[in-house]
């Protein structure tokens, strides 16, 4: 039987390395040796039986897929390792799992709530890419008392250093104090959330992601992790 052949880019993707995408650079920026040899065309044909190196990583095909849901704690980063030595997410999950996996998309360190991780480098990349217009949903606790009119301001629509913002909902949140608001949001930028509300002056003291492409914190302590359901690995590959 001939062997399964892969484009080298979507081979490094299903080593759970990256995205395929990004694989596609590290091809071209010659990151990337097949048997010794560097190789620079992300379309080149690979099988199993190939060395594919990452600057000498042997990397090997993932055949099944670790899909991980994690209720981050604050002070954790949101990367496999820190030259600094601070507490990461990978090593809240590493005794957990047997292959790396990486996170989708990012929640800086004071941020806690949601944070899928994966080897699945297609799903997480098109669960990233804008067209997927993936809802996220955030409880944000600010030091003062948020004025309506800049929820009515957010909602319209405001534009900060890096251009405009589209909210898809804001709101308070009933039975609570005012200086708490929820918010639904598919954009992705760097620190978006927190960058609206410092537009108008405010400090946010706490922020919690409570919802992520379907998937909700629900029985999921904070600091703790659990594998998805095969009805939500679903439900995921839906959005994509």
């Amino acid at each position: 039987m001939k062997p399964k052949t892969y484009k080298l880019n979507k081979f490094i993707a299903h080593s759970g390395l990256c995205s395929r995408r990004k694989a596609a650079e590290y091809v071209k920026n010659g990151d990337i040796t097949v048997n010794g040899q560097v190789v620079t065309n992300p379309a080149t044909e690979v099988t199993k039986a190939d060395k594919v190196a990452y600057k000498g990583k042997i990397l090997k095909v993932v055949e099944e897929y670790t899909y991980l849901l994690m209720n981050k704690p604050k002070n954790v980063l949101t990367t496999l390792q820190d030259d600094r030595g601070r507490k990461t997410v990978w090593d809240m999950v590493k005794d957990k799992v047997n292959d790396r996996i990486y996170p989708v998309g990012r929640l800086d360190r004071m941020t806690t709530g949601l944070l899928l991780l994966t080897n699945d480098g297609d799903l997480a990349r098109n669960l990233s890419h804008p067209s997927s217009e993936v809802i996220k949903s955030y409880i944000i606790t600010l030091t003062d008392k948020v004025k309506p009119e800049h929820l009515h301001q957010i909602t319209d629509g405001i534009t900060l250093e890096d251009g405009p913002v589209s909210v898809d909902r804001v709101s308070f949140i009933p039975d609570r104090s005012r200086d708490q608001v929820s918010i639904d949001i598919h954009i992705g930028r760097n620190r978006i959330v927190r960058r609206i509300f410092e537009h108008f002056g405010y400090t946010v003291a706490r922020l919690d992601r409570i919802y992520y492409a379907g998937l909700t914190k629900k029985g999921l302590p904070r600091g703790h992790s659990r594998f998805l359901t095969k009805k939500e690995v679903l439900m995921l590959k839906h959005f994509t």
